[in-house]
């Protein structure tokens, strides 16, 4: 089944599409993807390719997130989340701890913020939540963005408390994609939480906090209080 998958998400490639998304997901050297490969496959294609083969066994399922092109790793990731979904609790475990042991395969903005609140967030949704500090503290930046992005789980159900205490963590992240990411997670817990919440936490750390960091979290505030907090 794994041979035919690939047959047919690379019938799909399209090598200018490629180029564009070689760029735009940084893979020079140096960059945050350096060295990824694409095949110029669209996310809609890529989902509609792994919901037809959603039942592909989770051993061939992780040899396609170890494949050199972003999209076969994508489709693979977008297979366990079917599969966490549609699972008893014991395959629920079996994909939560595959992801986490996987995540040098989870290696770029796009893969994590797509699965990490289905699949880590879901999971730890009634259990405690000290794997998310341990990433946290991680030294790849990607199980870093992991664990703030898997608190979204947490936002969409009206709690806010775990992505405050992870944000906190992570202030000081040097990583720009790390800034974006903190920024992007306290705008919703304003905007699905309490924006009294997030304002409470963007007073108390407004000076220590980067400013891209800063700007996406006062992204949907009024004119006049968003100037207020950048002049601040």
């Amino acid at each position: 089944m794994l041979k035919k998958l690939r047959k047919e998400i690379r019938s799909l490639a399209n090598p200018e599409k490629a180029k564009i998304l070689a760029g735009f997901f940084k893979t020079g050297k140096g960059q945050y993807g350096e060295g990824d490969k694409f095949l110029g496959i669209t996310v809609p294609q890529t989902r509609t390719v792994a919901k037809k083969y959603w039942q592909l066994p989770l051993a061939e399922v992780l040899q396609l997130l170890q494949s050199i092109f972003h999209e076969e790793r994508l489709a693979a990731l977008l297979i366990m989340i079917v599969q966490y979904e549609r699972g008893d609790e014991k395959q629920k475990k079996k994909i939560f701890d595959a992801y986490l042991k996987n995540t040098q395969w989870i290696n770029n903005w796009d893969l994590v913020d797509l699965t990490a609140d289905r699949i880590v967030g879901a999971y730890l949704a009634d259990k405690p939540k000290d794997i998310l500090f341990s990433l946290a503290e991680s030294k790849l930046l990607w199980e870093r963005r992991i664990a703030m992005l898997a608190t979204f789980h947490e936002i969409k159900n009206g709690r806010s408390q775990t992505t405050l205490e992870i944000a906190k963590k992570l202030l000081n992240d040097k990583e720009d994609l790390m800034h974006k990411a903190v920024g992007w997670m306290l705008r919703e817990v304003g905007k699905r939480c309490s924006q009294e919440e997030e304002e409470k936490f963007l007073q108390k750390y407004i000076k220590v906090m980067p400013r891209t960091t800063l700007r996406y979290a006062i992204e949907r505030f009024e004119e006049g209080k968003r100037q207020g907090y950048l002049k601040k």
